[in-house]
């Protein structure tokens, strides 16, 4: 840290420091520390959005996100800090996304009429549904429902940290929430939260392979839409339409499950 007054204490002691006192220059070299992070992620969210929205934008939004990961962080929790900020940072940006809602309305109507044709159909099928099922629910033929998946996964915001919006916008469940203290929470909550990791995790395990791979390759490894297209040897274009039909049915399968349905 470039920071006299701390470059002789380790972070692991300042964690504890910051936790007992709230010192403000404690915090300020955090953040100095982890700006490259929101950098990154920034980038990360940047490449699947359409270029109206600006890359400055999104580090400016991360940025609270940092500071709210500072805020919260629990050293005694056996999380390392740069894998919980990730989360908080990605979140405050999807979040503020959401909040000045830039998406059009008609892409924000189709991926609401593709999401419950897969909810519905999912429901009633038992197992993942194939295009062409999807395509015959929706009344659409199957190149024009690929047409309706790349439109969605260039403009919508699709994320695995959304899945994790198990409802209502009031009734958040993330995955950063998931690994805070256990006791800012009751048993009750504690439990649900704990039924809904392992509800996303048989869900991601139950996806058809390829979507399954580009889940993992891009959250997991961190690949590009581009160089996970080379894996699995696919255009750009068929990564991103998998990576957005992964999304709907993680979504379909929670809301399902809220509804009692599976």
């Amino acid at each position: 840290m470039n920071n006299p007054l701390l470059e002789h204490t380790t972070e692991e002691e300042l964690w504890v420091e910051y936790k007992r006192n709230r010192d403000p220059a404690i915090r300020e070299a955090f953040i100095k520390q982890y700006a490259p992070l929101v950098k990154y992620v920034a980038g990360k969210v940047a490449s699947s959005m359409p270029h109206s929205v600006e890359f400055e934008d999104l580090v400016g939004f991360g940025v609270f996100g940092l500071i709210d990961a500072i805020d919260k962080f629990d050293p005694e929790k056996n999380v390392k800090f740069k894998t919980y900020a990730v989360t908080r940072i990605r979140g405050a940006i999807f979040d503020e996304l959401r909040s000045i809602d830039w998406v059009p309305r008609s892409v924000r109507q189709k991926t609401k009429e593709l999401e419950e044709a897969i909810q519905q159909l999912e429901a009633k099928l038992g197992r993942p549904a194939a295009d062409g099922e999807i395509a015959q629910a929706m009344g659409v033929t199957e190149d024009e429902l690929a047409k309706t998946m790349l439109k969605i996964s260039g403009t919508a915001v699709l994320s695995l940290n959304d899945v994790w919006y198990s409802g209502d916008d009031a009734d958040k469940i993330s995955i950063g929430d998931s690994i805070e203290s256990p006791g800012s929470m009751n048993p009750d909550s504690m439990i649900e939260r704990e039924e809904i990791r392992r509800v996303i995790v048989q869900a991601i395990q139950e996806l058809p392979d390829k979507e399954k791979k580009v889940l993992v390759l891009y959250y997991y490894e961190e690949l590009t839409l581009k160089e996970i297209g080379q894996v699995l040897e696919v255009t750009e274009s068929r990564v991103s339409q998998l990576h957005t039909k992964a999304i709907l049915r993680l979504r379909a399968k929670l809301t399902n499950i809220r509804k009692g349905i599976v």
